[in-house]
């Protein structure tokens, strides 16, 4: 079970949400589509082809971690964390995000009422999933499936050549990544109900693949936000 968000149960050293506030400083959650798929299915790729085109916001969760102050309290629990290379726990990843979108809101970057939010590696637990249900409304699960398991590695191989990415290239570490995502994964997707699931062939070329994925949230975005369009 993960940490609670009323502070029971939460992990030393970090801090919990608090429902109340959450829904009195974000009153509104934010319309959401949701890319779900294995280490290599693109969906990293997917995030910021949509992010490039009007009416469209990607927010990947590594972004988050990336672009973190370390000086801040998020930032300095972030560090304890991954300085010693354990995992940070999910009531800490949520905050982070909440708080690089609140910042992204502030500065324009994100407009929350004419944009569709596209995340991309948040939530990945069931935990994240259930703390998240108040900060976001999910209006798709666009899940890049690839069921041949040897494809998939072979593309992280050859990723790894090409942007020498030293952690795809070793094959155990690319198995063991893949594992836990089956894990973490197939509770998130039975978070949702399953009519907003859609399955998307990651197996293509990008080409297809985004071709696919736009016909999911193409009627999202053009429902919610058509006063904004043109």
């Amino acid at each position: 079970m993960g940490p609670s968000l009323d502070g029971a149960g939460a992990v030393p050293g970090s801090f919990s949400i608090n429902q109340h506030q959450v829904k009195t400083t974000m009153p509104n959650r934010f319309k959401t589509a949701l890319l779900l798929g294995a280490p290599g299915s693109g969906k990293g790729t997917q995030g910021k082809i949509l992010g490039r085109i009007p009416g469209y916001f990607h927010c990947a969760c590594g972004d988050v971690f990336r672009n973190l102050d370390i000086h801040s309290e998020l930032g300095k629990i972030f560090y304890e964390y991954s300085s010693r290379g354990e995992l940070v726990p999910d009531d800490v990843t949520v905050r982070m995000w909440h708080q690089s979108i609140q910042s992204r809101c502030a500065t324009h970057e994100y407009k929350p009422n004419s944009d569709l939010l596209i995340l991309d590696g948040i939530p990945r637990t069931l935990e994240q999933a259930q703390m998240m249900d108040d900060l976001v409304e999910i209006y798709a699960v666009v899940h890049l499936v690839c069921e041949d398991e040897e494809a998939m590695i072979d593309r992280l191989r050859r990723r790894a050549v090409k942007e020498n990415r030293a952690d795809d290239a070793d094959e155990n570490v690319i198995r063991n990544r893949w594992k836990v995502y089956e894990a973490e994964t197939k509770p998130v997707l039975d978070h949702y109900n399953e009519e907003i699931i859609y399955q998307v062939n990651a197996v293509q070329s990008p080409a297809r693949v985004l071709h696919d994925v736009l016909e999911v949230v193409t009627p999202i975005q053009e429902s919610h936000f058509a006063k904004f369009m043109g």
